[in-house]
This record gives structure tokens, sequence and C-alpha cells, in this order.
């Protein structure tokens, strides 16, 4: 940000000992949106092996955000959040008093059991609200762009755990997650369930609610178990 988003002509991408060659459509696009340009990753060929490479000039990232302050990292979402409405060409032109709630379904594991019954629960109380509207999506067959089209105008987001959540960052500040967990999630997730309260937190969101589904089928497996 010091810098104007700079460019950076090289990218190397170094996850856990390995050295990766390229990256999700989805990040290559928001760091497209942020950096205005290309992402070009740096694989080294025709360096030979322990061989050192030299930079005269570089950023290295810690791990997640390292020191960052809360400050911080809510100013660096909201960077990059108007980039990639930037990125996407969509201007927002909402009144003060709409409400947009958006149901973000999801197909296979952790889905909702009954998605009729789920639509129609949050319909009737977004009905109790004049100026209420209610958007259904699936996460599997909406565009980039699509996405930060829908989250630019949703402010409550309602979903089932999972990476689709990730889109929370694209909604305005302050807007309100409700995020739902499937039976046996609790015992088994880890720090894996706290994930999307910690990224509410850094991108100034609000995280109002977490529900754990107390049915469902039995898990065959012990509860210490992490497979």
């Amino acid at each position: 940000m010091k810098n104007g988003c700079k460019l950076p002509s090289r990218w190397v991408l170094y996850h856990w000992g390995e050295l990766r060659a390229k990256m999700g459509l989805w990040l290559r696009l928001v760091l497209q949106a942020t950096f205005d340009g290309p992402i070009n990753i740096e694989v080294f060929h025709g360096v030979e092996d322990e061989q050192p490479v030299c930079f005269e000039e570089a950023v290295v990232m810690r791990h997640n955000e390292g020191g960052m302050s809360r400050q911080r990292r809510m100013e660096t979402y909201d960077l990059i959040r108007c980039k990639a409405r930037m990125f996407c060409n969509i201007s927002l032109d909402r009144r003060p008093e709409e409400i947009g709630m958006t149901l973000f379904m999801r197909t296979g594991a952790r889905s909702f059991t009954n998605d009729a019954a789920v639509i129609d629960l949050f319909k009737t109380e977004c009905d109790k609200f004049t100026h209420c509207q209610l958007f259904i999506a699936y996460s599997n067959n909406l565009t980039f762009c699509q996405q930060v089209e829908l989250m630019s105008i949703t402010d409550i987001l309602v979903s089932t755990h999972g990476a689709q959540l990730t889109n929370m960052f694209l909604m305005d500040r302050n807007s309100s997650v409700m995020e739902f967990f499937p039976k046996g999630w609790l015992k088994l997730a880890g720090v894996g369930q706290y994930v999307y309260h910690w990224i509410a937190s850094w991108s100034g969101m609000k995280h109002q609610g977490a529900y754990r589904d107390p049915n469902g089928e039995p898990c065959p497996y012990p509860e210490d178990d992490r497979r």
C-alpha cells in the first residue's frame, strides 16, 4: 500500500518446503485485481540445483499476515475489496435502507439436507423487513466477478462452513455472517472451526452466529480421529 500497489515482476510461491508453480484461479484473480496486472510466477528454470538466487528487492511474506495489526489488516482488506470491484467494473447504487441477504449454498459434503426448507425459513425472516432482498447462490457456478458483484450487495451472508465463506471480505465493512456446521464438526475440526471467525474479525465483518446441527448420521469413527 505504501508503494502504490507496485506490481511485482516475479512471484515466488514457497509453501511447506515446496516450490509451487501455480495458484488457484480465484486467488490469482484476487491478486491480479489488487496489483493491476498479471501474476508472473517464477519457477527458476535453468537455475542449477544448489545455486543461490539473488534479488535486489524482495517482499517476503510471513505465515498468514505475520505481525500485522488488526487495523492494518482491515485496511488491506478494504484495498483488496475496492480493487476487486474496480477490476470487475462494479459500481454500487443502493439506498441506505436496503438490506441484501445472501444464502450461499453448496453441493455435496456440508450442504444443507433440505435446501428448500432453509430458503423458506430465511425468506420468511427477510419478508419481515420492507427493504430486504433475498439472494440464493451456489458457490460452484459463479465466476469471480459474479462473486464480487453478489458480495458487494450482501449485508447478511448465510452459509454452511466451507471455502466459499472466504468471499465475506468482499462485502462492505460491518456486514454480518452466519455460519452453519454439520454434526460432529465441533469435535473434529479443531482450530478449523474458527477460520471464518478470524477472517470476519480481520476484514471488519461481524460473525453474528454459528449453528451446529445436533442431528444427522452417526460418525463411524472415534471422536479423536482426525482423518
